[in-house]
């Protein structure tokens, strides 16, 4: 199957005739779905989290994606939408359960530790602590740049923030980062 351009599968997606609609849908999905997955999966850490979230996200992007204005680039418009179903999904763990942030941290972390799909060489498993010890913004923003190697202008357009803000974010997460790997 030959890789088509986001333009591509737009077009197709707006096809008149709406003959390609379907199909066009599901190579983009075809397309992202891994990326979004693991970006999901690395906020949330539990496989089933992380699955329901993926087909969430990809169900906005269908009710939306004819409306889609191009303002920004169509993955980071994607990864805009997973990030904010994460963003909910956590925040409404914290309502139900009544949980501080700590503690829904906890939580997350002690996925972690017991997930077997983790080939958890010890240097992984600490920097997954690590990166569980930051702030939720600070985690949103070292993950999309460490793992994604994302842009600061495409995270911009993500997190709906600063290139500035972005850079201090990263500096200050990867700054902690470090600093519990050595302290560890």
């Amino acid at each position: 199957m030959s890789e088509f351009s986001d333009s591509e599968l737009l077009e197709r997606f707006r096809d008149p005739e709406g003959n390609n609609k379907h199909y066009a849908f599901n190579l983009l999905v075809e397309k992202y779905r891994k990326k979004v997955y693991y970006h999901i999966r690395r906020i949330v850490i539990d496989h089933e989290d992380a699955d329901d979230l993926t087909q969430n996200t990809f169900i906005k992007v269908w009710k939306n994606l004819e409306g889609f204005r191009e303002d920004s680039q169509l993955f980071t418009w994607i990864y805009r939408i997973a990030t904010n179903e994460c963003l909910g999904f956590l925040k409404q763990k914290k309502r139900r359960f009544f949980l501080p942030i700590g503690d829904v941290e906890k939580e997350l972390l002690g996925k972690l530790e017991s997930d077997t799909s983790i080939n958890a060489d010890k240097l992984e498993l600490k920097l997954q602590q690590a990166i569980l010890s930051l702030p939720e913004k600070q985690r949103m923003v070292f993950n999309l740049r460490y793992y994604d190697n994302m842009k600061y202008e495409e995270m911009a357009e993500v997190l709906g923030t600063s290139v500035g803000a972005l850079k201090a974010s990263y500096h200050h997460a990867a700054t902690k980062v470090e600093k519990f790997i050595s302290g560890h």
